[in-house]
């Protein structure tokens, strides 16, 4: 009959129990402490989520509308160019089109030229329908193209909102998109939004365009200048074509002039740097604008080629707005304005309610499930209680290295774990005493009633851990940390119920060599 384990697995168990340990550490040190520990030194804490630590919580509407406007006016744009290039005359051509509106409607001066102009329209963009019935010309996106576009961009907008927001230095934010235009947005740590919805109320859209001098003319338009301007005139006629975009740009950084004023410096690309270096040959001694979201930030006289691929924006910026500028331009411009729709704040008091409150919740539930297996099973419900600690311990530092957000719900998964952890010693236990009844010698009915229960433990844990996948799959923000945290103490009380609990019951009934077994 065999009692002894082998040796690599005594060793592999005590070892991850111990492992379990050091990374639980840094949870209950004190920072001043755990920094002065070794590098060596595990130092990951469990990072508290929104209703935990205080954050903010807000939800965006992307305004698709916008997006479409954006959309047909750069189709606009490329049929002006076009026509133009292949000499065919047109009237009514929009400048730009009205929001909501998705249909281009413009006239030829010659009904003669329609099928060279088809020919050439429905070569701009395939996903535009081109009729031409007499003079009249209508170009019309597909329902099915403009909904792949709205999908497209929220699904953009979340990554340039997730890139801004992990560059203020936050950790871990809650992104993640809700129906068909919203995106929910969860920042832990954060007790003013205020600068948040800043950075994320800017569409960060930028381009160089050269300025036409005098009146405003076709191929131009009028653009303010930006809020806090020194310039007396207020607005400047640019060309509707840009030079480059801000999708040209590789980097930005905020820095200082020769004269301490805030600025910020850009690189761009190979493409961008040609093209710009070819406009800056081209247009020596003329203005361009250096446009920002429809302003113009500055508009400086090229003095020379700027061949480098790389510049300086200057305007009147403060510190603090150089910072931000920059780091806008890094993340990318949003292919769509956002709308707050909804904002809430929780304040770190009621995140620290939250924590007393869960902490208080799992200790009671810690003691009734100690006091009752005690009872119970006497020295093994001991054994079992030792096996809840323990997975608790492991459960905190798997949740450290993950770098896991804990919420409250999180905390109510843990305290759920704590009484689930004791089911599996609660069935091998009843099996222990069915097969003590049959007169089976101790130690060969404690081996048949771990045999025998794991089944029956594996199904229950089982079963457990796919309603979990289905509650992190379809489930958001607290209710996916439910599941991760019930998931892995399931996961974990597997672990300590059949082979921890197992390894300590047999290294006491053989040292003992108990004769009988009282359970």
């Amino acid at each position: 009959m065999m009692t002894q384990s082998p040796r690599w697995k005594v060793v592999l168990v005590w070892g991850v129990c111990l492992w379990g340990v050091l990374f639980s550490l840094p949870n209950v040190l004190p920072p001043h402490i755990l920094n002065a520990l070794p590098g060596l030194f595990p130092k990951e804490r469990v990072r508290l989520g929104l209703d935990l630590s205080g954050g903010a919580h807000l939800l965006l509407e992307v305004d698709l509308k916008a997006a479409d406007q954006e959309y047909v006016n750069q189709t606009i744009e490329a049929v002006r160019t076009v026509l133009r290039k292949g000499n065919i005359g047109y009237v009514n051509l929009p400048t730009s089109a009205l929001i909501g509106e998705t249909t281009i409607t413009f006239s030829l001066r010659e009904s003669a030229q329609a099928g060279k102009a088809k020919t050439l329209l429905s070569g701009i963009d395939p996903d535009f329908k081109v009729t031409i019935e007499g003079t009249t010309v209508r170009m019309t996106p597909t329902e099915m193209v403009l909904a792949r576009r709205h999908v497209d961009t929220v699904n953009r907008s979340i990554e340039v909102i997730r890139r801004r927001i992990d560059e203020t230095g936050t950790r871990e934010p809650a992104i993640q998109g809700q129906g068909k235009d919203r995106i929910l947005l969860q920042v832990p740590g954060i007790q003013d939004p205020m600068h948040i919805k800043e950075l994320l109320g800017r569409t960060a859209k930028l381009s160089f365009r050269l300025v036409e001098e005098g009146e405003s003319r076709l191929g131009s338009v009028m653009l303010p200048y930006n809020e806090g301007s020194s310039r007396t005139d207020s607005r400047l006629c640019v060309r509707r074509s840009a030079i480059i975009g801000g999708e040209h740009l590789v980097d930005a950084q905020p820095g200082f002039d020769e004269y301490n004023r805030p600025e910020v410096t850009f690189r761009l690309n190979a493409l961008g740097a040609k093209r710009f270096g070819d406009a800056t040959r081209e247009n020596v001694h003329r203005r361009f604008a250096i446009v920002l979201d429809g302003r113009i930030i500055s508009a400086p006289m090229i003095q020379e080629p700027i061949l480098g691929g790389s510049g300086r924006i200057s305007g009147n910026f403060t510190a603090e707005e150089a910072h931000d500028l920059a780091l806008l331009l890094r993340a990318g411009a949003l292919p769509a304005p956002l709308v707050v729709v909804e904002e809430r704040t929780v304040g770190p008091d009621l995140g620290a309610d939250s924590i007393k409150a869960g902490i208080y919740a799992t200790l009671i539930a810690i003691v009734l499930v100690v006091g009752f297996m005690l009872l119970a099973y006497s020295f093994f419900g001991l054994i079992a209680d030792a096996a809840v600690l323990v997975n608790l311990i492991l459960l905190v530092a798997v949740l450290s290295c993950l770098q896991a957000t804990l919420t409250l719900p999180g905390i109510a998964g843990i305290a759920l774990t704590v009484g689930m952890a004791v089911d599996a010693n609660v069935l091998i236990n009843e099996r222990i005493k069915e097969e003590l009844r049959k007169g089976m010698h101790p130690l060969a009915a404690v081996e048949q009633g771990y045999n025998l229960a794991m089944t029956t433990i594996i199904d229950t844990n089982l079963n457990t851990l796919i309603g979990m996948a289905f509650l992190y799959q379809f489930g958001t923000g607290p209710i996916r940390g439910f599941a991760v945290t019930t998931a892995l103490g399931v996961i974990i009380s597997f672990f300590t119920s059949t082979t921890l609990a197992r390894l300590i019951t047999f290294w006491w009934l053989g040292n003992k060599r108990h004769a009988t077994l009282s359970i």
